[in-house]
């Protein structure tokens, strides 16, 4: 499992999101590193591609809005940040159906999918989760 208590914000709507978006990755990682033929694989990546083409853009919207809410004071950096990664979500999904289900591009796409929400939900947000415990305004 890749969640970890520790990635917890204490807003339990953001960390439903997390916990979410961490099990899809996983499940994500576990399809492209079985032993199924990409045929086989194409179904859950398609599944996984319009998830997080739609997915991120809702949790961002909320975890910004929560971050509006509190007054939080790098709320502009890390929306930049978000922004930052709906724009490689698609662009990883237009080169997706240009190239033509593209199994590298995939393999490529989970890895930094994987690093970005971790080190993401690890270090940003958890500057937010301390932003908010300091100032009273957690959950």
């Amino acid at each position: 499992m890749l969640w970890k208590d520790k990635y917890r914000l204490g807003v339990p709507l953001i960390d439903a999101q997390h916990q979410e978006l961490f099990s899809r990755v996983e499940a994500f990682m576990v399809t492209l590193r079985s032993d199924a033929s990409w045929e086989e694989k194409v179904r859950k990546v398609n599944e996984t591609l319009a998830f997080m083409k739609s997915y991120v853009v809702e949790h961002f919207r909320d975890e910004e809005q929560y971050q509006i809410d509190i007054r939080y004071p790098g709320y502009e950096r890390h929306k930049a940040i978000h922004d930052g990664m709906v724009q490689y979500v698609s662009e990883v999904a237009e080169e997706y159906e240009r190239r033509g289900c593209d199994e590298q591009l995939m393999q490529q796409f989970c890895g930094k999918l994987l690093a970005w929400l971790i080190n993401h939900v690890a270090a940003e947000d958890q500057r937010l989760a301390r932003y908010a415990i300091d100032k009273g305004v957690q959950g």
